[in-house]
Order: structure tokens, then C-alpha cells, then sequence
């Protein structure tokens, strides 16, 4: 993979967009080879405003510039602001896929399809990465480590949680997150619902085997996997193993009870098959994905995206990002789609490639797969619905808190701060985000206090809230050109968790960044919910329970809730490691490497020295050292 990013001095010295200098224009477009790789286009203030792939970089970047191109306006809008284009060059399609959707999650550019991390549907995740893997239902996609599978999101909470529930009794899984006793299996074990995996009573190649039994039901392969058992039924029959046969019989059965007794009537249920499609509002786009095996339905997975782009583009995002995350065998045979995808055919080669069959994708007009399509239509129409709900209140709240504080319009972004500690020490501080009234956690930042005179014993809330604004914003009052308000990162509205002293000294720090005057700022006070503006020694006259006044209650309790998490976890850390420095040659990232890989000081003191040299970064010196510690008889 080659980068070929072009001089970051030309943006700096040449600001005007590049339609109006056609001369530069084109020796861009001469730059730009016609192999596969990933494009961003950059607006006056060096921002990244789009991220495209493209199996041929210039014919596609060109095409934004042809007279004779018919572009939305969304997009017709961007090109006008275009000043510099940068490119990487790619080895395969494949790979410009890939980099395409990283960069997309870094950057969230303005002008791309973004899929809303919305947090009422939720995964299944499978921690591959763990010796004994864990398998539990999160709300949250976190990027965590490589190896760790996430399958989903779910439109049907319930559904998924009895799912997990009867995997657990079918199969032998580890029912605790942590051991019952120290020495001794619980009553788990004697029941044969688990293995034994505190004392491994297992070895961790034949539990992932287990695991990999539950991971093809939620890869939709519950009938591939009942034809693997039934298979070994026999022999194990033959073998006289009765007990086996038997233990395998009642998987079996528990195994049809979990499949779905809906039926999808297509002429061919053996082919498997995915269909996709949207409902979308002006402002919200509910994506439904129906999986479709053996004529069967076995999951339905949902998505939000803004509204924005073309339905087609939508698709294409939601069906790319899905697809970079499966295995060979979750790629189906056939998607049915709603609209024509801009990029089907790259798409659909890149995922022959990967599953080593011709994938096929279409957008059925007629006959019973059109017929699907309009039932997975119809599903997404009623979670737009729902959103649709959900949307009018936070916009009458919206509204009702742009009254209050007297702003000029609705507050799409709103940033809230609170501070955490105790008696000054761990001292920690929180910044939330909520965009168009909800929750927007890729946005949430932690602070450390940095403040020499805030220590164990010593608390000053007011020069803590100061730094962390300070911090925040010092970008923009170190480089005046810097665009603000209109910038995605700049808030419509500050909350301050507290009252007239915390709101000074925030609004004295901004004063001296000469932010004041282009930043609205407000605080709320906990006991009486009262709302402060700055210079104001009353408070506004609302009531705790309008709208607006809700609204930056909810901000304020994130806020808060935020700082006390991660403040707990700074001040866990801190105790857990205070036994650990005692410990010669033992230094804190040994420390962190040793606690990552043991996960308490309990598993550590039971560990054997040959346990403990098995730890990154731990040599048998060490171990002994640390075995000697906990052990100084």
C-alpha cells in the first residue's frame, strides 16, 4: 500500500477551491493514478470532508469535475469546497475497501454516510482473544482486541437474550464472570452446565471448540451445525458411547427448538441470501438486514444512518461495514438490495474473493424476492417510526432549552463537564457530548487534572473545571484562523455541573482566549436544578420539569456518571498497583502487562512461577521475584 498524500504546504498557501483554478485543477487530476486506493478531499481549513474508494482512482475522481456529471446536492455542495485532493494507492480492491472504512471511523468526515452507533440494538460478543472465551450481549461495539467477534446488531433484544440463555443449558459454557470458590468448581459443574473453566477442568482447545458450536448460531449455520452433531450422534452410537449419544441427541433437539419457525417462501431455499432496505425521513435512515438461510429467517440486524446521502449510498455503507467483520462462511450467495448500490460490482468482487464463490448482488423488481424486499421495507418503516418518535421529543426539548438560554438556534451539539474525586485526590475530569439531544459516546473525552495544587487532602473544583476547559479549547485560541463556530467540533452550547463559582471561573479562562464572546456557556446547580448565565447572580426562572431544563439534566447525570467511572477506575488501578510496587524491578508498565494478563492481584498471588514468566513482559527472574513476594514462607 503506497500513500500518496500530496504537499501539506499547497494547503496552506492555496485556499481557493479547486473549480475555480482549473489550471491546478487539472494537474491534480494528472497526479492521480487509475489503480485502486482510497480518496479525501480537503476544504479550506484542511479539513476532510469526504473519503472515497475506487478500483480506478481517476476516472472516479474525475467525475466530480465533469460538466456533464449530474451530482446531488449534497455532493455538488462538497465539490464547490474542494481544495486539495489526497490519495493512497492500494493493492487491491480489497484492501482500498478496508482503509476506506477505518479512515471514515477516524475522521467521520461531513459529506459521508455515517452509521449512527445507535445503542438500542445490541451484539453478541466473543472474546477469541481470551484463553477461555467469554461469550455476553453489549450495547457497545468497542474496538477491542483483533481476535474478539462481535455479530449483530439485533432488532430483537429479547429474542437474542433467550437465544444466549438456551445456548448456555444446550452447551457446557462458563456461567460465572468469576470463580464461586477458590478451590473447588460450584454447583455449575455438578449439573454439567459448565465445564469447570475456573479450575480447568478443561483444556482451552476443547472449550473453544465449544464456543465455536454456539458462534455458528449466531453465523446463522444452527442447520450446518445440527447436521455436524447428528453425524457424530451416530458414531458415537455405533461406538456403543451411549451417554455421548445422548448428550449429543438432547443438543440436537435444543438446537431445532432455537430456530426460527418462521419461513421465508422463495423458489430456492438452498441459497443463502441477504436482503437489505431502508425507510428514511429528512433527517434519519433505518436500515433492516434480513439473513436468510436454507428458506429460514434467522436474524434480522438493524442499522440508523443519517439521511443525507443517496438511499443507495446508505446501503452500500451499511453492507460494507457489515461485511468487514464476517467470516467467509457468514457471506451469503446472494444480497437482494432496495436501491442500486453506487459500487455494487467492486463490492460484490471483493466478497467473492473472500468467501472463494460467486456473490451476487440485485435489486429484485418483480416475482417473490421483490415481494421480500418490500417486507424488509416495511419493517424499517416502523423503526423509522419509533425514531421518528424519539426525534420530536429531544426536538421539542431541543427547542425548549434554545428558549432558555436564548440562543439563536436549536443547540445540535451540546458538551457537558463535570469533575470527580475524592478529598482532591485522583482527581478526574469528564466531557460529554449530545448530538441533536442524544448521546454521542465516540465524542466523550476523560481528563486527568494535571493541577500540582490539586492533590490528596486539597480540592479546588473551580481551577480543575478551568483546565479542562482550557485544554479543550486551546487549539482555537492558539491559531485564529482555525474556523469555529460552523466547525462539526465546535458546541452550540457549554454546561458547567455546578453553580455561580464553577460558571466563573470557566468563563474567566475563556475570557483570556478570547472565546467568550463566540461561546454560549451555562451552569446547572445540582440541589434546585437552577440554570446560571455568566455575569448573572440569579438564576433563569424555568421549571425542573420542562423540556429543556430535562434535557441538560440528562447531560449534566452523564456527565457525572462519566467522571465517577472513570475516577473509580484511575483509583482501582492506583490500589491495585500499590501492592505491586513493593516489588523489586517490577515498574508500571510490567505492572499494567502483568494485571492486564491476570486481571486481579487474587490470580496473581495463586499463580506458579512458571504462570507468572508466561506474562508479557515477565522473565522467570521476575516471576520468582513476584512468586517470592506473595509467597515469603
Amino acid at each position: 500500500m503506497k500513500s500518496h498524500a500530496l504537499p501539506s504546504k499547497t494547503l496552506v498557501t492555496k485556499t481557493l477551491p479547486l473549480i475555480k483554478e482549473p489550471e491546478r485543477l487539472a494537474q491534480r487530476l494528472k497526479e492521480i493514478p487509475a489503480e485502486p486506493g482510497v480518496y479525501l478531499m480537503r476544504d479550506a481549513s484542511d479539513r476532510i470532508m469526504y473519503i472515497g474508494k475506487s478500483r480506478k482512482l481517476r476516472s472516479r475522481v474525475r467525475s466530480y469535475f465533469r460538466e456533464s456529471q449530474k451530482l446531488s446536492e449534497r455532493i455538488a455542495l462538497m465539490v464547490r469546497q474542494v481544495t486539495e485532493i489526497e490519495f493512497i494507492v492500494t493493492d487491491t480492491e480489497a484492501e482500498a475497501l478496508a482503509l476506506e472504512a477505518n479512515l471514515i471511523k477516524q475522521h467521520q468526515p461531513y459529506f459521508n454516510v455515517l452509521l449512527k452507533d445507535d445503542k438500542k440494538y445490541p451484539y453478541v460478543c466473543i472474546t477469541w482473544s481470551e484463553e477461555y472465551p467469554r461469550i455476553f450481549i453489549t450495547r457497545n461495539r468497542r474496538q477491542g482486541k483483533k481476535e474478539d467477534k462481535f455479530y449483530g446488531p439485533y432488532t430483537d433484544s429479547r429474542l437474542l437474550r433467550n437465544i444466549l440463555r438456551l445456548s448456555k443449558r444446550i452447551f457446557a459454557l462458563k456461567q460465572r464472570p468469576q470463580p464461586l470458590f477458590k478451590d473447588r468448581p460450584c454447583l455449575n459443574y455438578d449439573l454439567g452446565r459448565c465445564p469447570g473453566v475456573c479450575q480447568k477442568l478443561i483444556s482451552p482447545e476443547e472449550y473453544r471448540k465449544t464456543v465455536q458450536k454456539v458462534a455458528m448460531v449466531f453465523q446463522g449455520r444452527t442447520q450446518e451445525l445440527i447436521d455436524i452433531l447428528t453425524e457424530q450422534m451416530h458414531k458415537s452410537a455405533e461406538a456403543l458411547n451411549f451417554e455421548s449419544a445422548a448428550r449429543i441427541r438432547d443438543q440436537i433437539a435444543g438446537l431445532k427448538s432455537l430456530s426460527a419457525e418462521q419461513k421465508v417462501s422463495l423458489p430456492d431455499d438452498t441459497v443463502s441470501r441477504d436482503a437489505i432496505a431502508l425507510a428514511a425521513d429528512e433527517n434519519h435512515a433505518c436500515v433492516q438486514l434480513f439473513q436468510i438461510r436454507a428458506g429460514q429467517l434467522v436474524g434480522r440486524l438493524g442499522f440508523v444512518a443519517d439521511a443525507h446521502a443517496e438511499p443507495g449510498a446508505i446501503l452500500q455503507r451499511v453492507l460494507e461495514e457489515h461485511y468487514q467483520t464476517a467470516d467467509a462462511v457468514e457471506i451469503p450467495t446472494e444480497i437482494l438490495v432496495q436501491h442500486e448500490l453506487p459500487d455494487a460490482e467492486m463490492l460484490a468482487d471483493v466478497l467473492s474473493d473472500r468467501k472463494a464463490r460467486k456473490v451476487t448482488i440485485v435489486a429484485p423488481q418483480r416475482a417473490t424476492k421483490a415481494e421480500l424486499i418490500e417486507m424488509v421495507e416495511r419493517n424499517a418503516q416502523y423503526e423509522l417510526q419509533r425514531a421518528q418518535k424519539l426525534s420530536d421529543r429531544n426536538t421539542q426539548a431541543m427547542e425548549d432549552l434554545a428558549a432558555i438560554v436564548d440562543l439563536p438556534d436549536l443547540p445540535h451539539r451540546i458538551e457537558g463537564y463535570d469533575i470527580s474525586h475524592i478529598q482532591g485526590s485522583n482527581a478526574v475530569a469528564s466531557q460529554v457530548v449530545f448530538i441533536d439531544g442524544l448521546p454521542a459516546k465516540q465524542y466523550y473525552r476523560h481528563y486527568k487534572i494535571k493541577n500540582p495544587t490539586v492533590t490528596s487532602g486539597h480540592s479546588d473544583d473551580f481551577a480543575s473545571l478551568a483546565e479542562v476547559i482550557q485544554r479543550r479549547f486551546r487549539k482555537y485560541a492558539e491559531d485564529p484562523q482555525l474556523q469555529r463556530v460552523g466547525n462539526p467540533d465546535w458546541p452550540d452550547l457549554v454546561m458547567i455541573d455546578g453553580g455561580k463559582g464553577q460558571l466563573s471561573s470557566v468563563v474567566a479562562v475563556l475570557q483570556e482566549m478570547n472565546l467568550m464572546d463566540e461561546l454560549r456557556v451555562v451552569s446547572l446547580a445540582k440541589q434546585r436544578e437552577e440554570i446560571f448565565l455568566p455575569g448573572e447572580s440569579q438564576p433563569l426562572l424555568t421549571e425542573a420539569e420542562q423540556p429543556g431544563v430535562q434535557l441538560l439534566r440528562r447531560l449534566r447525570d452523564e456527565a457525572h456518571r462519566f467522571a465517577v467511572t472513570f475516577h473509580r477506575q484511575q483509583r482501582s488501578d492506583k490500589l491495585r498497583r500499590s501492592r505491586l510496587d513493593e516489588i523489586p524491578g517490577l515498574g508500571y508498565h510490567r505492572q499494567k502487562q502483568l494485571l492486564a494478563h491476570f486481571r486481579s492481584i487474587d490470580y496473581i498471588r495463586q499463580a506458579t512461577p512458571e504462570q507468572l514468566a508466561a506474562a508479557p513482559g515477565i522473565g522467570s527472574h521476575l516471576a520468582q521475584e513476584i512468586y517470592n513476594y506473595f509467597h515469603p514462607s
